[in-house]
């Protein structure tokens, strides 16, 4: 057991992840469905990565019935957790990193039901083929395939669009950051699409948008209204840190050595699309 903990907690937190959004929700499912896997024949382990995801997917499919009943109650939109992936090339981390869908993929996953969002992340990150999801659900291949087409058409991707996502340059992010920092709103216009958009999650925690921000003008505004304000919070001390986020160039805002918020920055045609601030300290301590 302990040598299949060794060889699968990394692609079971991975999957576990990207079906909850929380890598505290994941650490569970792992310790969870290793205890459970102590009291099962070996014979049952013959194919050992088959077993456990089924073990994983069924736990987090039941995690996320009950996730749902509290994002009801949850204050303004709620984001994924993110985490940070250090580039050192560790075997672990590297089985992480090659199967994490993108940040803003993760986002639109919450459009999905709970088994429509197991068939795509089985089929898109993990790159299990339909017969081997049919069988690890309990269902049909065909009707695993509608699954996928039917999440697909939520998350607004045609069939023959790859899922990867456009990769943000960190000469992109450090252009932003420096442009924030000096007020050029002008420069900060430059760099966002006509339908851009700002997405933030405080969680109740701290002070955010409790809705998604619309349109360039106005989320140039609030970027550096927000900008002025949390330096005034922190009383200066306050600074921006590029950093590896969920395999992807994010951006930490830090308060000494203290993570107070998590940005990603989603683009098209080159300029930023989608903008997703966490700023809920309960999902920045693997920041």
């Amino acid at each position: 057991m302990e040598e299949l903990y060794d060889q699968y907690r990394a692609l079971l937190f991975t999957l576990a992840y990207q079906l909850t959004g929380s890598a505290a929700d994941a650490e569970d499912a792992v310790q969870d469905v290793f205890v459970k896997a102590c009291d099962v024949h070996p014979e049952r382990l013959e194919e050992p990565k088959a077993y456990l995801c089924k073990m994983v997917t069924n736990h987090c499919l039941n995690m996320q019935k009950s996730a749902r009943k509290r994002r009801e109650v949850y204050v303004g939109p709620w984001l994924p957790e993110p985490i940070r992936t250090p580039e050192a090339d560790t075997l672990e981390m590297t089985v992480v990193r090659r199967d994490l869908l993108s940040y803003a993929m993760l986002v639109l996953l919450e459009r999905l039901t709970p088994t429509e969002r197991t068939v795509f992340v089985l089929r898109e990150a993990l790159g299990f083929d339909y017969p081997e999801i049919a069988e690890l659900l309990g269902k049909k291949e065909a009707n695993c395939r509608k699954l996928m087409s039917r999440a697909r058409s939520k998350m607004g991707i045609s069939e023959e669009e790859p899922v990867a996502a456009e990769a943000v340059e960190l000469e992109w992010v450090s252009r932003f950051l420096t442009s924030i920092e000096q007020g050029n709103v002008d420069h900060v216009l430059s760099l966002l699409t006509e339908d851009v958009m700002l997405i933030a999650d405080g969680g109740g925690k701290v002070i955010a948008t409790t809705r998604p921000i619309q349109t360039r003008d106005r989320v140039a505004r609030v970027l550096g209204g927000a900008s002025e304000g949390i330096k005034r919070y922190y009383q200066g001390n306050l600074h921006f840190e590029v950093a590896p986020l969920n395999g992807e160039t994010g951006i930490v805002l830090r308060s000494g050595d203290e993570a107070v918020g998590a940005i990603f920055i989603q683009l098209r045609s080159g300029k930023f699309a989608r903008i997703y601030v966490v700023v809920n300290p309960d999902k920045l301590t693997r920041v």
